[in-house]
């Protein structure tokens, strides 16, 4: 078995991670620039200390799409309440909760086949 499948599959979990937290950030961008005039403050990401472990890590992540899908309920709501008179910003913000699940997804079978690479070396 080469030793250095485990490693690949760790970089490609953190390259995935790096793509995910990217487009994030593009999707918190374009949010902002469009809730900036309906009265809505935007979803704030926690800040991550220097240095933190993998679990805190993993924690956050999850807690950050918690907070985006929070927040596409919210908008929701808002909208049928006729709190928010803006379709688009409504679709965003399923859009931006629908590619956080989805990216969320990715990660974790990421994670598993990592996983299960490393318990297939033990021998």
């Amino acid at each position: 078995m080469n030793g250095l499948r485990p490693m690949t599959g760790v970089q490609d979990v953190m390259a995935l991670r790096s793509a995910v937290l990217e487009r994030s950030n593009a999707l918190r961008e374009v949010r902002a620039a469009s809730e900036a005039g309906q009265g809505f403050a935007p979803a704030q990401a926690p800040v991550q200390a220097p240095g933190a472990g993998f679990a805190d890590t993993l924690n956050s992540a999850l807690r950050q799409v918690n907070a985006v899908q929070q927040h596409s309920g919210d908008m929701q709501v808002a909208y049928e309440r006729g709190q928010v008179t803006d379709i688009a910003q409504v679709m965003l913000a399923r859009q931006e909760a629908g590619v956080a699940f989805e990216a969320t997804l990715q990660v974790r079978n990421k994670l598993l086949n990592a996983y299960q690479d490393i318990m297939r070396m033990g021998g």
